[in-house]
């Protein structure tokens, strides 16, 4: 396999910015240093001073296959993700069907074989009679096991306590919690629609998706994980008000974990106005004094993790009343010029961003060899250009075929994506084959 050797480039990686060279070789990381000599018939990237960055773990993403393939599928959307940088994601269990046993995990498996463009891991979903098969989950097969304990697709909403329970008990690998408490939801929901029938404004979405039933659901995920000493994940933070249940710190010394995700960062209330139902998505975008929160909590590492959540629908779905419209947003391409603008804005450095989206995800799920630039591991790599770049419809590559950030002009842009080593993204357009690999768990 020929090799590459990437130099003159601003690497950064485990907290540090340097100036170096990078080698790949048979598709992993072989070398890292400074004035690296190229050798015969190797190709050579000159990165002219521009920041190499592991390639982003996307740990929370919808792609919707099997059963919703008209508006996403493994291909559409991983190719998006390489296009943002994103060169691994784990998708979630709540497709038609949801994969609720070992049969439906290593379907999604096949499934992404030779058509995924990034490397891939599938979360094990919860159900309230899904036990047994969470109690033998082979934790080197899943990321982990996604509880819904909050409204859901399907006959996923664990709302039984001794299951809850039994699941805190007994799941092998770490859990990951949608928090929200649906009676609280459905009570609010009820008077609104009162009101205003199914046409209710979409900027009323945060307070019918409360604050207070954000807060209700994580404070029983941690309890039960105190309880239990389970390894506990809380998805998709969206309040000020979770964050006191939660502690600053590396992740290495936590049990239990935070995280948010970058439309938290980027929209608040304001944005409903002009964005509608394009933003709408589960829990809600809230306050303005929520993403102000959220930023520093991200800062101070109180947040741990970074994701997109990313969920797509067609615009004619988004375009229905309000009770008809689905929550979710697709972010995968955009994700990390997003994330980068807080480092234009003063707010974090590259390092952390690097930290949140790359390092912190392959920490928790244990992924093997991936997430760092360090010599031996994987060249899941991506390179930034510090060019303006303003998103626009035609250059969308997931299925839906719109982004929430269509018009926004972003200071960084991706010029190069690798992927095992293989180069899947030129600043342009997708190079060569879907080269994902089946991500493997050291457990």
């Amino acid at each position: 396999m020929s090799s590459t050797l990437i130099v003159n480039a601003r690497l950064v990686n485990e907290g540090c910015e340097y100036d170096g060279d990078l080698r790949i070789e048979n598709g992993r990381i072989a070398q890292i240093g400074a004035g690296l000599d190229a050798r015969g018939n190797e190709t050579v990237v000159d990165a002219a001073g521009r920041r190499l960055l592991p390639g982003m773990i996307d740990d929370q993403v919808h792609f919707r296959e099997p059963g919703l393939e008209y508006k996403a599928d493994m291909a559409t959307e991983s190719a998006a993700a390489v296009a943002g940088g994103l060169t691994t994601f784990m998708d979630m269990p709540n497709t038609q069907p949801p994969t609720l046993d070992s049969a439906a995990l290593e379907d999604k498996y096949r499934r992404a074989a030779g058509r995924a463009w990034g490397n891939y891991g599938f979360y094990l979903g919860a159900s309230n009679d899904n036990l047994a098969a969470i109690q033998s989950l082979d934790p080197r097969t899943a990321p982990g096991v996604k509880v819904f304990m909050g409204a859901s697709t399907g006959n996923m909403l664990v709302d039984d306590p001794v299951t809850l329970d039994a699941i805190f008990r007994d799941v092998p690998t770490p859990i990951i919690t949608h928090c929200e408490d649906t009676p609280m939801i459905d009570a609010e929901l009820a008077r609104y629609k009162a009101q205003y029938g199914d046409d209710i404004p979409a900027r009323f979405h945060p307070d019918i998706r409360s604050r207070e039933a954000c807060k209700k659901s994580t404070e029983l995920a941690i309890s039960l994980a105190r309880k239990h000493g389970t390894r506990l994940h809380v998805l998709h933070i969206s309040t000020a008000d979770e964050l006191a249940l939660f502690q600053a710190g590396p992740i290495e010394g936590k049990r239990i974990t935070a995280e948010t995700c970058i439309h938290f960062l980027r929209f608040d209330r304001d944005d409903y106005e002009k964005l509608g139902h394009l933003i709408k998505c589960n829990p809600a975008i809230k306050d303005p004094a929520d993403r102000e929160a959220l930023i520093r909590a991200v800062a101070e590492d109180v947040i741990d993790v970074l994701a997109t959540d990313h969920a797509p629908h067609t615009l004619e779905e988004k375009a229905r009343p309000y009770t008809g419209a689905p929550s979710g947003l697709p972010l995968v391409q955009f994700a990390l010029n997003a994330a980068l603008e807080l480092v234009h804005e003063g707010r974090l450095s590259t390092a952390q961003v690097v930290d949140k989206f790359a390092h912190a995800p392959a920490k928790l799920f244990d992924v093997e060899h991936r997430g760092f630039l360090r010599e031996g591991y994987f060249a899941d790599l991506v390179l930034i250009d510090d060019a303006p770049y303003t998103v626009r419809r035609e250059d969308v590559l997931s299925k839906c075929g719109w982004s929430p950030f269509e018009g926004r002009t972003f200071h960084s842009r991706i010029a190069s994506t690798w992927v095992n080593g293989a180069l899947a993204w030129d600043g342009k357009a997708l190079v060569g084959a879907p080269n994902g690999q089946r991500l493997a768990f050291a457990r």
